[in-house]
């Protein structure tokens, strides 16, 4: 939300630019501001010199700063290795500090293993469970995408 300075009123588009005699132009001087809504029309102002008015010069170009970083696909693959080395290096680490050997028992089969492999074999059925979910909305959208081009294209 936008607040207005106090005091502030304006009441037309006339209002809003500076009055002439303000602007420090020799060329405007004596000429006055007209309300909005006169209909008084006042004659021009001649010039107080003989010289003609400046061309508006264009706007100076700001020097060039320094350009922003590109993402590469090389970099985002740095990124994810450097990402993935740390999770690997954290996750030997746990497994060798839970290196106590447990009782699993699944479906009926039983053994013996490390927790800390135990539980890194229960992660990655984990993910892989969640892949295999992944990649058959992929596929779902894939093939609805398919099927709506195929209808606007009459059916080719």
């Amino acid at each position: 939300m936008t607040q207005t300075p106090q005091g502030f009123e304006p009441t037309g588009p006339a209002d809003s630019q500076p009055p002439a005699e303000d602007t420090g132009h020799p060329e405007y001087a004596g000429t006055a501001r007209v309300p909005a809504g006169s209909a008084e029309v006042l004659p021009a102002a001649e010039p107080a010199s003989t010289e003609r008015p400046r061309a508006a010069s264009p706007e100076p170009v700001p020097a060039p700063g320094p350009e922003p970083r590109r993402v590469t696909r090389a970099g985002m693959v740095w990124a994810a290795v450097a990402s993935a080395l740390v999770v690997l290096i954290l996750l030997i680490a746990f497994i060798l500090q839970n290196q106590d050997y447990v009782q699993v028992k699944f479906f009926g089969l039983q053994g013996s293993v490390a927790l800390g492999v135990a539980l890194f074999i229960a992660a990655v059925g984990g993910g892989v469970l969640v892949a295999i979910a992944g990649a058959a909305r992929i596929i779902q959208l894939r093939l609805a995408a398919h099927r709506q081009r195929s209808r606007a294209n009459g059916g080719r």
